[in-house]
């Protein structure tokens, strides 16, 4: 089963529409959270008391009013795709890492799932840096990324690994780590 799919994006308007939507969500915060702890103030506060405790439950109701909204409203919204795909995309990189220890021994047994998922994990570390605009960090490993991708091609294997395949995560685990 594909787990996620890495597509071609324009690093300027990632960035462009990742700050729109963030300005977005911090906004709605912000008005949430100050209307949510007047209200709560005004509702349940004494006049001349310490009324902290509203404040902050007033927050509190507005971090979960706004969590909320970007659960179930905000991420159907197409300006907030950008975001969606970036979080996405971390979150496939963060499956990848979380089992490098045994892809690295499955690459080293040369087995061809495990080269497979090397190869996403390259292809989407290339593009998060690409959208985030991190070249500094990227460049670190081209060579790396590059020495993988050849080897893939001495193989005759194909180089395009832009999907992430859930069976190759769980495939991996059998090779023991280190070795």
């Amino acid at each position: 089963m594909v787990v996620f799919e890495i597509k071609s994006l324009s690093p300027e308007t990632y960035r462009q529409q990742t700050r729109r939507s963030t300005l977005i969500v911090a906004v709605t915060f912000a008005v949430l959270a100050m209307g949510l702890a007047a209200l709560a103030v005004a509702l349940f506060g004494e006049t001349g008391a310490d009324n902290l405790k509203w404040n902050v439950t007033g927050v509190a109701a507005g971090l979960l009013a706004t969590a909320a909204l970007v659960r179930f409203v905000y991420l159907q919204q197409p300006w907030m795709s950008c975001s969606a795909y970036g979080w996405n995309l971390k979150r496939s990189l963060m499956s990848v890492t979380n089992v490098m220890h045994h892809v690295t021994a499955g690459v080293a047994a040369d087995d061809p799932e495990a080269i497979k998922l090397l190869r996403f994990y390259h292809l989407g570390l290339t593009q998060m840096h690409q959208l985030d605009g991190n070249s500094a960090s990227l460049s670190e490993v081209t060579g790396e990324i590059n020495q993988h991708r050849e080897r893939m091609e001495a193989r005759g294997m194909d180089t395009d690994q832009s999907r992430l395949d859930d069976a190759w995560l769980v495939a991996v685990k059998r090779f023991p780590a280190g070795k």
